[in-house]
Protein backbone atom coordinates (compact mmCIF):
# COMPACT_ATOMS: atom_id res chain seq x y z
CA UNK A 1 0.00 0.00 0.00
CA UNK A 2 2.75 2.32 0.79
CA UNK A 3 4.79 1.56 -2.38
CA UNK A 4 1.11 2.51 -4.66
CA UNK A 5 0.81 6.23 -2.14
CA UNK A 6 4.78 6.64 -2.90
CA UNK A 7 4.36 6.11 -6.87
CA UNK A 8 0.76 8.60 -6.95
CA UNK A 9 2.81 11.01 -5.06
CA UNK A 10 5.89 11.13 -7.47
CA UNK A 11 4.14 10.61 -10.52
CA UNK A 12 1.72 13.75 -9.20
CA UNK A 13 4.65 16.28 -8.24
CA UNK A 14 5.90 15.09 -11.52
CA UNK A 15 2.59 16.46 -13.37
CA UNK A 16 2.58 19.54 -11.04
CA UNK A 17 6.55 20.39 -12.13
CA UNK A 18 5.91 19.32 -16.30
CA UNK A 19 3.38 21.70 -16.20
CA UNK A 20 4.87 24.42 -14.73
CA UNK A 21 8.45 24.32 -15.47
CA UNK A 22 9.25 21.18 -17.31
CA UNK A 23 7.62 21.80 -20.57
CA UNK A 24 8.39 25.11 -20.84
CA UNK A 25 12.27 24.14 -20.19
CA UNK A 26 12.13 21.43 -22.43
CA UNK A 27 10.45 23.70 -25.44
CA UNK A 28 13.40 26.50 -24.51
CA UNK A 29 16.08 23.90 -24.89
CA UNK A 30 14.14 21.61 -28.19
CA UNK A 31 14.20 25.13 -29.89
CA UNK A 32 17.14 26.58 -28.74
CA UNK A 33 19.17 23.89 -30.40
CA UNK A 34 16.97 24.23 -33.81
CA UNK A 35 17.65 27.46 -34.06
CA UNK A 36 21.68 27.01 -34.75
CA UNK A 37 20.60 25.09 -37.63
CA UNK A 38 17.58 26.72 -39.13
CA UNK A 39 16.76 29.98 -39.25
CA UNK A 40 13.01 31.51 -38.60
CA UNK A 41 13.79 34.72 -40.39
CA UNK A 42 10.86 35.33 -43.02
CA UNK A 43 11.08 38.37 -45.90
CA UNK A 44 8.94 40.99 -44.94
CA UNK A 45 6.63 42.08 -47.45
CA UNK A 46 4.02 44.93 -48.44
CA UNK A 47 1.61 43.11 -47.73
CA UNK A 48 -1.46 45.17 -46.87
CA UNK A 49 -5.27 44.25 -46.81
CA UNK A 50 -8.38 45.77 -45.75
CA UNK A 51 -8.95 45.12 -41.78
CA UNK A 52 -11.83 45.33 -39.33
CA UNK A 53 -10.96 45.94 -35.60
CA UNK A 54 -13.79 44.38 -33.90
CA UNK A 55 -14.85 45.31 -30.64
CA UNK A 56 -17.36 43.60 -28.64
CA UNK A 57 -18.69 45.76 -25.79
CA UNK A 58 -21.21 46.19 -22.75
CA UNK A 59 -21.41 49.34 -21.07
CA UNK A 60 -18.00 50.09 -21.58
CA UNK A 61 -18.49 54.15 -21.39
CA UNK A 62 -15.50 55.36 -19.81
CA UNK A 63 -13.11 53.61 -22.02
CA UNK A 64 -15.14 54.52 -25.56
CA UNK A 65 -12.79 58.08 -26.01
CA UNK A 66 -9.39 56.34 -25.42
CA UNK A 67 -10.31 53.14 -27.17
CA UNK A 68 -11.18 55.36 -30.54
CA UNK A 69 -9.00 57.68 -30.47
CA UNK A 70 -5.79 54.99 -29.67
CA UNK A 71 -7.35 53.07 -32.91
CA UNK A 72 -7.27 56.12 -34.99
CA UNK A 73 -3.08 56.73 -34.40
CA UNK A 74 -2.96 53.37 -35.34
CA UNK A 75 0.07 53.04 -38.21
CA UNK A 76 -2.23 51.11 -40.90
CA UNK A 77 -3.34 53.08 -43.78
CA UNK A 78 -6.49 54.69 -42.46
CA UNK A 79 -8.65 53.82 -45.71
CA UNK A 80 -8.34 50.04 -45.30
CA UNK A 81 -8.96 49.86 -41.52
CA UNK A 82 -12.88 49.84 -40.44
CA UNK A 83 -13.68 49.97 -37.26
CA UNK A 84 -16.89 48.38 -36.26
CA UNK A 85 -18.40 47.58 -32.50
CA UNK A 86 -21.10 45.57 -31.66
CA UNK A 87 -22.66 47.32 -27.72
CA UNK A 88 -25.55 44.72 -27.81
CA UNK A 89 -27.43 45.76 -24.21
CA UNK A 90 -25.47 48.68 -23.28
CA UNK A 91 -27.68 51.20 -21.44
CA UNK A 92 -25.20 53.26 -19.67
CA UNK A 93 -24.38 56.09 -22.58
CA UNK A 94 -21.65 53.74 -24.57
CA UNK A 95 -23.85 54.22 -27.65
CA UNK A 96 -23.97 57.90 -27.68
CA UNK A 97 -20.24 58.46 -27.10
CA UNK A 98 -19.65 56.36 -30.08
CA UNK A 99 -22.35 58.41 -32.07
CA UNK A 100 -19.30 61.20 -31.87
CA UNK A 101 -17.47 58.86 -34.24
CA UNK A 102 -19.07 58.65 -37.30
CA UNK A 103 -16.19 56.32 -38.92
CA UNK A 104 -17.08 53.56 -36.67
CA UNK A 105 -19.75 51.50 -37.32
CA UNK A 106 -21.99 50.44 -34.44
CA UNK A 107 -24.54 47.47 -34.24
CA UNK A 108 -26.48 47.60 -31.30
CA UNK A 109 -29.31 45.44 -30.15
CA UNK A 110 -31.43 46.41 -26.48
CA UNK A 111 -30.93 43.06 -25.50
CA UNK A 112 -27.80 41.29 -23.95
CA UNK A 113 -26.96 38.15 -24.85
CA UNK A 114 -23.20 37.39 -24.54
CA UNK A 115 -20.26 38.56 -25.77
CA UNK A 116 -20.09 35.31 -28.24
CA UNK A 117 -23.41 36.13 -29.96
CA UNK A 118 -22.63 39.90 -30.32
CA UNK A 119 -19.49 37.99 -31.98
CA UNK A 120 -21.57 36.08 -34.04
CA UNK A 121 -23.85 38.75 -35.10
CA UNK A 122 -21.54 41.15 -35.70
CA UNK A 123 -19.54 38.71 -38.35
CA UNK A 124 -22.32 39.02 -40.51
CA UNK A 125 -20.99 42.84 -41.20
CA UNK A 126 -17.29 41.99 -42.04
CA UNK A 127 -16.02 42.14 -45.61
CA UNK A 128 -12.44 42.40 -44.97
CA UNK A 129 -10.15 38.94 -45.31
CA UNK A 130 -8.66 39.87 -41.93
CA UNK A 131 -10.73 40.77 -38.66
CA UNK A 132 -8.55 41.42 -35.47
CA UNK A 133 -10.52 41.22 -32.16
CA UNK A 134 -9.46 43.49 -29.30
CA UNK A 135 -11.70 44.75 -25.77
CA UNK A 136 -12.55 48.37 -25.45
CA UNK A 137 -10.65 48.21 -22.17
CA UNK A 138 -7.31 47.26 -24.18
CA UNK A 139 -4.79 50.26 -25.41
CA UNK A 140 -3.02 48.82 -29.33
CA UNK A 141 0.59 49.33 -29.53
CA UNK A 142 1.01 51.54 -32.85
CA UNK A 143 2.39 48.85 -34.89
CA UNK A 144 0.12 46.09 -34.10
CA UNK A 145 -2.08 45.51 -36.92
CA UNK A 146 0.74 45.95 -39.34
CA UNK A 147 2.94 43.53 -37.06
CA UNK A 148 -0.40 41.35 -37.05
CA UNK A 149 -1.35 41.43 -41.18
CA UNK A 150 2.51 40.44 -41.56
CA UNK A 151 2.12 37.16 -40.13
CA UNK A 152 -0.85 36.14 -42.31
CA UNK A 153 1.47 36.46 -45.35
CA UNK A 154 2.32 33.27 -44.40
CA UNK A 155 -1.08 31.38 -46.18
CA UNK A 156 -0.32 28.36 -43.22
CA UNK A 157 -1.38 31.30 -40.77
CA UNK A 158 -5.03 31.67 -39.79
CA UNK A 159 -5.24 32.96 -36.60
CA UNK A 160 -2.66 35.63 -34.91
CA UNK A 161 -2.58 35.93 -31.68
CA UNK A 162 -1.42 39.02 -29.65
CA UNK A 163 0.52 39.48 -26.62
CA UNK A 164 -0.93 41.15 -23.29
CA UNK A 165 0.39 43.20 -21.38
CA UNK A 166 -0.51 44.35 -17.67
CA UNK A 167 0.37 47.93 -16.88
CA UNK A 168 2.46 48.37 -14.22
CA UNK A 169 2.84 50.10 -11.16
CA UNK A 170 5.36 50.22 -7.97
CA UNK A 171 2.51 50.43 -5.58
CA UNK A 172 0.61 47.00 -7.59
CA UNK A 173 -1.45 44.72 -5.52
CA UNK A 174 -1.50 40.97 -4.94
CA UNK A 175 -3.66 41.48 -8.11
CA UNK A 176 -1.21 43.52 -10.04
CA UNK A 177 1.85 41.79 -9.19
CA UNK A 178 0.90 38.23 -9.91
CA UNK A 179 -0.93 38.79 -12.72
CA UNK A 180 1.75 40.62 -14.68
CA UNK A 181 4.43 37.69 -13.40
CA UNK A 182 2.19 35.53 -14.71
CA UNK A 183 1.48 37.14 -18.01
CA UNK A 184 5.22 37.59 -19.13
CA UNK A 185 5.44 33.60 -18.28
CA UNK A 186 2.64 32.52 -20.45
CA UNK A 187 3.98 35.37 -23.18
CA UNK A 188 7.32 33.34 -23.43
CA UNK A 189 5.86 29.83 -23.56
CA UNK A 190 3.01 31.08 -26.46
CA UNK A 191 5.86 32.64 -27.97
CA UNK A 192 7.88 29.21 -27.54
CA UNK A 193 4.95 27.21 -28.70
CA UNK A 194 4.56 29.32 -31.82
CA UNK A 195 7.96 28.59 -32.68
CA UNK A 196 7.78 24.53 -32.32
CA UNK A 197 4.42 24.43 -34.11
CA UNK A 198 1.04 26.61 -32.92
CA UNK A 199 0.09 28.95 -29.95
CA UNK A 200 -2.43 27.12 -28.21
CA UNK A 201 -5.04 29.42 -28.30
CA UNK A 202 -5.64 33.11 -28.19
CA UNK A 203 -6.50 35.97 -25.37
CA UNK A 204 -9.69 38.12 -26.38
CA UNK A 205 -7.67 41.16 -25.29
CA UNK A 206 -6.07 40.84 -28.75
CA UNK A 207 -6.42 38.82 -31.80
CA UNK A 208 -7.14 38.04 -35.41
CA UNK A 209 -8.19 35.38 -38.28
CA UNK A 210 -9.00 35.33 -41.66
CA UNK A 211 -12.63 35.69 -41.83
CA UNK A 212 -13.43 32.81 -44.22
CA UNK A 213 -12.33 30.85 -41.70
CA UNK A 214 -14.76 32.06 -39.04
CA UNK A 215 -17.43 29.75 -38.08
CA UNK A 216 -20.43 31.15 -35.75
CA UNK A 217 -19.38 29.30 -31.63
CA UNK A 218 -22.40 27.98 -29.65
CA UNK A 219 -24.33 30.63 -28.23
CA UNK A 220 -23.52 29.28 -24.80
CA UNK A 221 -19.66 29.66 -24.94
CA UNK A 222 -17.89 30.77 -22.06
CA UNK A 223 -14.33 31.21 -23.60
CA UNK A 224 -15.02 32.49 -26.74
CA UNK A 225 -11.78 33.51 -27.95
CA UNK A 226 -10.12 30.09 -26.73
CA UNK A 227 -12.67 28.16 -28.97
CA UNK A 228 -12.51 30.07 -31.58
CA UNK A 229 -8.84 30.16 -32.16
CA UNK A 230 -8.70 26.50 -31.51
CA UNK A 231 -10.93 25.70 -33.99
CA UNK A 232 -9.09 27.36 -36.50
CA UNK A 233 -5.79 25.37 -35.15
CA UNK A 234 -8.35 22.08 -35.53
CA UNK A 235 -8.93 22.73 -38.75
CA UNK A 236 -4.91 22.63 -39.93
CA UNK A 237 -3.74 26.32 -39.49
CA UNK A 238 -1.59 27.47 -37.53
CA UNK A 239 -2.05 30.55 -34.64
CA UNK A 240 1.22 32.47 -34.60
CA UNK A 241 1.96 34.68 -31.42
CA UNK A 242 3.20 37.39 -32.23
CA UNK A 243 4.67 40.03 -29.40
CA UNK A 244 5.15 42.87 -31.32
CA UNK A 245 0.80 43.46 -31.39
CA UNK A 246 0.78 44.07 -28.02
CA UNK A 247 -2.68 44.85 -25.81
CA UNK A 248 -2.38 47.24 -22.84
CA UNK A 249 -4.66 46.77 -20.10
CA UNK A 250 -4.45 47.36 -16.18
CA UNK A 251 -4.85 44.46 -13.51
CA UNK A 252 -8.05 43.56 -11.67
CA UNK A 253 -8.69 46.19 -9.02
CA UNK A 254 -8.15 43.26 -6.30
CA UNK A 255 -7.38 39.64 -5.80
CA UNK A 256 -11.42 39.64 -5.22
CA UNK A 257 -12.13 40.77 -8.65
CA UNK A 258 -9.40 38.43 -9.96
CA UNK A 259 -10.78 35.92 -8.39
CA UNK A 260 -14.09 36.24 -10.01
CA UNK A 261 -12.34 36.69 -13.61
CA UNK A 262 -10.24 33.00 -13.05
CA UNK A 263 -13.46 31.33 -11.91
CA UNK A 264 -15.19 32.14 -14.96
CA UNK A 265 -12.38 31.12 -17.23
CA UNK A 266 -11.94 27.81 -15.36
CA UNK A 267 -15.73 27.09 -15.68
CA UNK A 268 -15.18 28.04 -19.49
CA UNK A 269 -12.06 25.91 -19.64
CA UNK A 270 -13.60 22.91 -18.42
CA UNK A 271 -16.00 23.52 -21.28
CA UNK A 272 -13.61 24.18 -23.81
CA UNK A 273 -11.95 21.11 -23.40
CA UNK A 274 -14.93 18.69 -23.93
CA UNK A 275 -15.99 20.91 -27.18
CA UNK A 276 -12.42 20.67 -28.24
CA UNK A 277 -12.17 16.58 -28.13
CA UNK A 278 -9.89 16.74 -31.02
CA UNK A 279 -7.04 18.80 -30.23
CA UNK A 280 -6.80 15.92 -27.60
CA UNK A 281 -6.66 13.27 -29.95
CA UNK A 282 -2.50 12.61 -30.66
CA UNK A 283 -3.66 10.11 -33.45
CA UNK A 284 -5.65 13.59 -35.47
CA UNK A 285 -2.63 16.05 -34.78
CA UNK A 286 0.11 14.74 -32.91
CA UNK A 287 2.18 18.05 -31.82
CA UNK A 288 -1.28 19.93 -31.43
CA UNK A 289 -2.24 17.74 -28.93
CA UNK A 290 1.28 17.40 -26.90
CA UNK A 291 1.22 21.41 -27.31
CA UNK A 292 -2.83 21.55 -25.68
CA UNK A 293 -2.52 18.87 -23.32
CA UNK A 294 0.97 19.94 -21.57
CA UNK A 295 0.34 23.54 -22.07
CA UNK A 296 -3.93 23.86 -21.11
CA UNK A 297 -5.37 20.20 -20.14
CA UNK A 298 -2.37 19.92 -17.20
CA UNK A 299 -2.96 22.97 -15.99
CA UNK A 300 -6.88 22.98 -15.90
CA UNK A 301 -7.73 19.74 -15.11
CA UNK A 302 -4.59 18.35 -13.38
CA UNK A 303 -2.06 20.35 -11.38
CA UNK A 304 -5.27 22.13 -9.12
CA UNK A 305 -6.62 18.70 -8.03
CA UNK A 306 -3.07 17.12 -7.63
CA UNK A 307 -1.41 20.23 -5.43
CA UNK A 308 -3.74 18.78 -2.49
CA UNK A 309 -3.18 15.48 -2.72
CA UNK A 310 0.06 15.92 -3.53
CA UNK A 311 0.49 17.80 0.64
CA UNK A 312 -1.60 14.97 1.98
CA UNK A 313 0.70 12.13 1.06
CA UNK A 314 3.38 13.97 1.68
CA UNK A 315 2.15 14.85 5.75
CA UNK A 316 1.40 10.95 5.76
CA UNK A 317 4.95 9.84 4.45
CA UNK A 318 6.51 13.02 6.85
CA UNK A 319 4.50 11.46 10.18
CA UNK A 320 5.06 8.01 9.00
CA UNK A 321 8.85 8.89 8.76
CA UNK A 322 9.17 10.50 12.05
CA UNK A 323 9.59 14.40 12.13
CA UNK A 324 13.50 14.37 12.55
CA UNK A 325 14.20 11.84 9.91
CA UNK A 326 16.35 13.67 7.11
CA UNK A 327 14.75 12.55 3.47
CA UNK A 328 13.58 13.84 0.18
CA UNK A 329 9.81 13.34 1.92
CA UNK A 330 11.22 15.83 4.29
CA UNK A 331 12.32 18.46 2.04
CA UNK A 332 9.28 18.15 -0.13
CA UNK A 333 7.22 19.01 2.42
CA UNK A 334 8.88 22.04 4.04
CA UNK A 335 9.09 23.45 0.38
CA UNK A 336 5.48 23.04 0.46
CA UNK A 337 4.53 24.82 3.16
CA UNK A 338 6.57 27.28 2.92
CA UNK A 339 4.89 27.99 0.09
CA UNK A 340 1.28 27.95 1.69
CA UNK A 341 2.88 30.04 4.28
CA UNK A 342 3.88 32.79 1.57
CA UNK A 343 0.59 32.25 -0.07
CA UNK A 344 -1.12 32.94 3.37
CA UNK A 345 0.81 36.23 4.29
CA UNK A 346 0.15 36.88 1.01
CA UNK A 347 -3.00 37.36 2.10
CA UNK A 348 -2.75 38.81 5.03
CA UNK A 349 -0.22 41.69 3.50
CA UNK A 350 -2.86 42.46 1.09
CA UNK A 351 -5.62 42.85 3.35
CA UNK A 352 -3.35 44.69 5.44
CA UNK A 353 -2.42 47.21 2.51
CA UNK A 354 1.31 46.10 2.57
CA UNK A 355 2.65 46.06 -0.39
CA UNK A 356 5.47 42.98 -0.26
CA UNK A 357 5.52 40.95 -4.20
CA UNK A 358 7.39 38.31 -3.39
CA UNK A 359 4.21 36.93 -1.18
CA UNK A 360 1.86 38.02 -3.68
CA UNK A 361 3.18 35.67 -6.28
CA UNK A 362 2.58 32.22 -4.52
CA UNK A 363 -0.46 34.07 -3.23
CA UNK A 364 -1.78 34.61 -6.86
CA UNK A 365 -0.84 30.72 -8.03
CA UNK A 366 -2.57 29.64 -5.22
CA UNK A 367 -5.98 32.16 -5.78
CA UNK A 368 -5.58 30.26 -9.73
CA UNK A 369 -5.65 26.62 -8.49
CA UNK A 370 -8.32 27.62 -5.83
CA UNK A 371 -10.70 29.14 -8.24
CA UNK A 372 -10.51 25.81 -10.80
CA UNK A 373 -12.11 23.95 -8.14
CA UNK A 374 -14.92 26.91 -7.93
CA UNK A 375 -14.99 27.02 -11.76
CA UNK A 376 -15.58 23.08 -11.71
CA UNK A 377 -18.30 23.46 -9.39
CA UNK A 378 -19.18 26.12 -10.89
CA UNK A 379 -19.35 24.43 -14.32
CA UNK A 380 -21.05 21.09 -13.26
CA UNK A 381 -24.06 22.94 -11.46
CA UNK A 382 -24.16 25.14 -15.04
CA UNK A 383 -25.34 28.03 -13.40
CA UNK A 384 -22.36 29.95 -15.25
CA UNK A 385 -23.86 32.65 -17.43
CA UNK A 386 -22.47 33.32 -20.99
CA UNK A 387 -22.90 36.94 -19.88
CA UNK A 388 -20.26 37.40 -17.58
CA UNK A 389 -20.04 40.33 -15.09
CA UNK A 390 -16.45 42.23 -16.18
CA UNK A 391 -13.71 41.96 -13.52
CA UNK A 392 -13.03 45.88 -12.20
CA UNK A 393 -9.89 47.21 -13.21
CA UNK A 394 -7.21 48.96 -11.16
CA UNK A 395 -6.64 52.93 -12.66
CA UNK A 396 -3.50 53.59 -13.83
Amino acid sequence: MILILQIAFWVLLGLVLYSYLLYGLFLWIYLSIKRLFISNKRAVSEYEPDVTLFVAAYNEKDYIEAKVKNSFSLNYPKEKLHLLWVTDGSDDGTIELLAKFPKVKVLHNPERSGKINAINRGMDNVNTPIVVFCDANTILSVNSIKAIVQAFNNPKVGCVAGEKRIANKESDSAAGSGEGIYWKYESLLKKLDSELYTTVGAAGELFAIRTELFQKVESDTLLDDFILSMRIAIAGYKIKYVPEAYAIETSSANVKEELKRKIRIAAGAIQSTFRLTKALNPFYDFLLSFQFISHKVMRWLVVPFALPVIYALNSYFYYKNGFFTVNIYMMFFWLQTAFYLMANLGWYFQNSNIKLKIFFIPYYIFMMNYAAWLGLFRYLKGNQSVNWERAKRAKL
